[in-house]
């Protein structure tokens, strides 16, 4: 029979003090803890944690040697003490734990709106390669007891989580030993709060100001890395032998689909940087209609140097864009990448770039860009420098990671080994972590990029649904990735 002990954040908030109140007179709650600051009082019936945030090493030791200590089957972890969950929905839960005999099981929910009726938040299925730190579970999860028992010992014995990344280290280490469950319905309302706004959200995770965070969160993932066979050493193989010759040494690859706006200003960006050494900018127009034809058009004939592809398909994304430029016969022997909402930041970054290949031998090149609005005013967090990539760790740290930086550039004979997918997101991801199992990866971390941020942006106030399928494909890249790496090592 399920049994639960349960454990939540109240952050000094006596309505989620209340709702705790509510969950330790359900009769599947054996025993419940909290850990609380502010004035929130607790009940003669809950214990209080000493640690204060619920994903810091010591309060997940100080959890799991709590719930040792009682002869219940299940650990009910609530992250943010704002689930209002009753109990019918509890009931269910445990019954899908029995069920599934699940390590972890989590579920959608329903939002509360400050402005009008709960609307459904849906997630996504956990899988092998759901590895990053920012996997969202919600707001609650379910813990079998085989899958954590001993867990406290291992995390206090093995420095690799912190301040940071005790659930991270502990949901990790729990995906090892079972299965990891999306329950698809709701079971629970998730209490309003404030929202961090899509810009600062999308950026977080590289704020140079969370660069402890990203140090803690590297090792926990190394660690998992390792113990499930899918580390790898720093990559050695040299970039593929280069056969035939290309007419140029360098080109500028920029898809584009219906930006007169900004197109332009990335071609005359592209254009206007001085090197010693041929280069080209190949344009792949994907059947503009607002007049972005016309403009190439008209930039072509006064420039040749400029490319103007229009594939014959029509099915193409952004990948399957950048595929059409790189096996075309304009193609130089170097692909660098430019957003046609984008520009370079100075005159000499096709320059900086050939460098860093000539000199490290790589197979691919990766700068920093700064983040600014249309008129190329500041945005915070400005630089984004991508410095959670090292040349000893990067190749194995780019699976928690969810991207490497811009502009990227690539060996062209390397590249036509594999090709881009024909998607509109995460194609560049999918290229970079199989590149990176085998081929050096050069980084540059100064700004070469101005990232124009406008309503425009493919990637502005995406909804729910396109947010969880983003993810969810990432996810699925790191599953492909980790089981080819686990193949290598088994080897």
């Amino acid at each position: 029979m399920v049994s639960i002990a349960a454990v939540s954040a109240v952050a000094g908030d006596e309505r989620a003090a209340t709702e705790l109140g509510r969950l330790a007179a359900n009769p599947l709650v054996g025993r419940i803890a909290a850990t609380t600051a502010g004035k929130a009082s607790l009940g003669g019936a809950i214990r209080a944690l000493q640690a204060g945030e619920l994903r810091s090493s010591a309060a997940v030791v100080e959890t799991l040697r709590w719930f040792e200590s009682t002869n219940l089957s299940h650990l009910l972890w609530s992250f943010s003490g704002r689930a209002v969950l009753s109990a019918i929905d509890l009931r269910r839960l445990t019954q899908v734990a029995a069920d599934t005999k699940a390590a972890l099981l989590y579920s959608d929910y329903y939002d509360e709106k400050s402005d009008g009726p709960v609307g459904l938040h849906p997630l996504i299925d956990y899988q092998l390669g759901s590895v990053r730190d920012d996997f969202d579970f919600g707001h609650v999860v379910l813990l079998s007891r085989e899958s954590i028992l001993g867990l406290a010992d291992e995390i206090e014995s093995q420095t690799t989580s912190g301040e940071f990344g005790g659930w991270y280290d502990l949901r990790l280490r729990v995906s090892e030993r079972g299965p990891v469950v999306h329950l698809s319905e709701p079971t629970y309302v998730a209490r309003a709060a404030a929202e961090m706004s899509d810009e600062l959200a999308h950026f977080n995770y590289v704020d140079p100001r969370n660069r402890n965070y990203q140090i803690e969160m590297e090792k926990v993932a190394t660690a998992h890395l390792k113990r499930i066979g899918a580390w790898l050493p720093s990559p050695a193989k040299s970039p593929a032998s280069e056969e035939g010759s290309f007419s140029v040494e360098c080109s500028v690859v920029i898809p584009v689909r219906n930006r007169v706006k900004t197109v332009g200003d990335a071609v005359k960006s592209a254009l206007s940087q001085k090197a010693n050494f041929s280069f080209n900018v190949i344009v792949v127009d994907n059947h503009s209609t607002d007049g972005t034809f016309e403009l190439l058009k008209d930039l072509a004939a006064k420039d040749d140097r400029l490319v103007h592809l229009v594939p014959e398909r029509r099915d193409l994304g952004i990948g399957g864009c950048w595929s059409e430029g790189v096996f075309s016969k304009s193609c130089g022997r170097y692909a660098v990448q430019l957003d046609s909402d984008d520009i370079y930041s100075g005159d000499d970054v096709l320059t900086q770039i050939m460098t860093i290949f000539k000199r490290e031998n790589c197979a691919a090149v990766v700068g920093s860009y700064t983040i600014v609005d249309s008129s190329l005013k500041l945005i915070p967090p400005g630089l984004i420098d991508h410095r959670e990539w090292t040349n000893e760790n990067g190749h194995n740290n780019v699976i928690r990671i969810h991207g490497l930086g811009a502009p990227r550039a690539f060996h062209v004979p390397t590249l036509r080994q594999f090709g881009f997918p024909n998607t509109s997101y995460g194609e560049d991801y999918a290229v970079m972590i199989r590149l990176c199992r085998e081929y050096r990866i050069g980084r540059i971390y100064d700004s070469l990029y101005w990232c124009r941020r406008w309503e425009g942006n493919s990637d502005h106030a995406l909804p729910l649904e396109t947010q969880n399928r983003y993810a969810f494909y990432k996810d699925r890249l790191r599953t492909i990735e980790i089981a080819a790496r686990q193949q290598l090592t088994a080897r």
